[in-house]
């Protein structure tokens, strides 16, 4: 018998009573005084960020110490989470995935060329064509950026919703501490959501220089995004994400679940009913309700977990065909689904 290749999704969170340790929020309030020390910071992780460019090469271990000497001087002057250590839980991990970024990314680009080529993505990309050709050069890379995000706001959408696919986006929804170095753990599978976005924009006309920049850019600023600060910036929530956009994003907490997807606009959020950000609270809570092992060789083998083995297909061609179209249907339908779920906009 073919082994589903579907699950049931994750169960719902759990209450906030959890027994979970959460880290208490440090009060906004602060003395006119700490300006000052915000510009000294500010001027120091400039000339540090300029020094790092020159002299740390682009090695894994380059990218930690550049990431680290831009963000965690930061998270130590205006913490969000008082009390949270860099040397925390679950470190040694995350620095494991951003040592091994380079064979990880080379795997997940392995797998992005056939979904990029299946997910037909192409089509409405080479529909659109003649339209972006009339576009004025100045005005192509916001325009690019405004598609981009448009596309890239459903496959997240769709890796939180589907359950086949939240198996691999949960590896980097399994941190229960949100820092510096949080953002680097990523299912080298799960960065396969950006081929779609990528081969619509190529086909659409966009020049892969802008398509490539419009990617490192949303790498980068995940990074920040995932920042242990507790900078609200109210007056930028409606017009571009924020750590708090993203923090909730990542909230184990009722009302938080499979919100904020977007990775530049907000605007697709609150058109599409994904939109969560109280005004009253913050979050609190992180991580997955589901089991997820400990260590980064267990977390990429986990996803894989009771889909059996495909090559025991090959005995069974006819079977095999059969078994895939029920699967495209059955992901097709819960696309179909998350695509026309809507609730109502809270908390603009």
């Amino acid at each position: 018998m073919d082994t589903p290749l579907l699950t049931p999704p994750p169960p719902p969170p759990a209450a906030l009573g959890s027994d979970r340790q959460r880290p208490s929020l440090v009060n906004d309030a602060r003395p006119k005084e700490r300006h000052l020390r915000f510009w000294l910071v500010t001027v120091l992780i400039a000339i540090a960020t300029a020094g790092s460019l020159v002299f740390v090469d682009r090695s894994p271990l380059g990218v930690i110490a550049f990431v680290f000497v831009l963000v965690v001087p930061f998270e130590k002057w205006f913490p969000r989470h008082h009390g949270q250590r860099i040397r925390r839980r679950a470190l040694g991990t995350d620095l494991s995935y951003a040592l091994a970024s380079p064979v990880l990314q080379f795997v997940g680009l392995l797998v992005a060329l056939p979904v990029a080529l299946l997910s037909l993505a192409w089509l409405p990309g080479l529909a659109l064509r003649p339209l972006v050709a009339r576009i004025p050069a100045a005005a192509m890379p916001f325009v690019a950026l405004v598609a981009f995000d448009f596309v890239i706001y459903w496959v997240h959408r769709w890796s939180h919703d589907i359950a086949f696919f939240w198996r691999f986006h949960s590896i980097h929804h399994s941190p229960e501490t949100m820092d510096w170095v949080s953002g680097f753990r990523n299912h080298p599978v799960d960065g396969a959501i950006l081929a779609p976005p990528f081969v619509f924009l190529l086909a659409a006309g966009f020049s892969p220089q802008v398509t490539g920049a419009l990617a490192i850019i949303q790498v980068l600023l995940g990074l920040f995004l995932h920042a242990n600060v507790r900078w609200r910036l109210r007056p930028l929530h409606r017009f571009v994400i924020t750590p708090e956009f993203h923090h909730w994003h990542h909230a184990n907490e009722p009302g938080a679940i499979s919100t904020n997807h977007s990775v530049f606009l907000p605007v697709w959020d609150i058109a599409f009913g994904t939109y969560h950000m109280p005004t009253d609270r913050r979050p609190q809570r992180y991580g997955v309700d589901e089991e997820i092992p400990a260590g980064m060789a267990a977390q990429l083998m986990h996803p894989f977990r009771g889909i059996g083995n495909p090559l025991c297909h090959l005995r069974h061609p006819v079977r095999a065909v059969g078994s895939a179209a029920r699967n495209v249907a059955a992901l097709t339908t819960e696309i179909a689904r998350s695509t026309g779920r809507r609730r109502p906009v809270r908390a603009i």
